[in-house]
């Protein structure tokens, strides 16, 4: 799995301007099953992806076509883990997880 830290690096204006893009994006990527959760940080300086676990270089692919990257209005930290803990109310996640490492 990975972490992955957005950190915007232009004005809010553009990158509100792009967000809708951004959006169909993430939305793109929650449909494939690829991406588990994702949201604003705060205060409003970048955002956060939980990812699924994959291949390195497939990750780095699918960021460098964020509109986000292709108008280089944000940097991305990525934190590979591996979840060994989860939370009741996400068990069946991790067991998902667990089948796929």
């Amino acid at each position: 799995m990975y972490v992955v830290l957005l950190t915007y690096t232009a004005p809010l204006v553009e990158v509100d301007y792009h967000l809708p893009d951004h959006a169909k994006w993430l939305e793109k990527h929650f449909a494939s099953g690829e991406f588990l959760t994702a949201g604003r940080r705060n205060p409003r300086t970048g955002g956060v992806i939980i990812t699924r676990p994959m291949d390195r270089a497939k990750l780095d692919a699918v960021l460098a076509s964020d509109p986000f990257a292709l108008h280089h209005l944000a940097t991305y930290e990525v934190i590979e883990f591996s979840a060994t803990r989860t939370a009741p109310e996400l068990r069946l996640l991790n067991e998902a997880i667990a089948h796929t490492s």
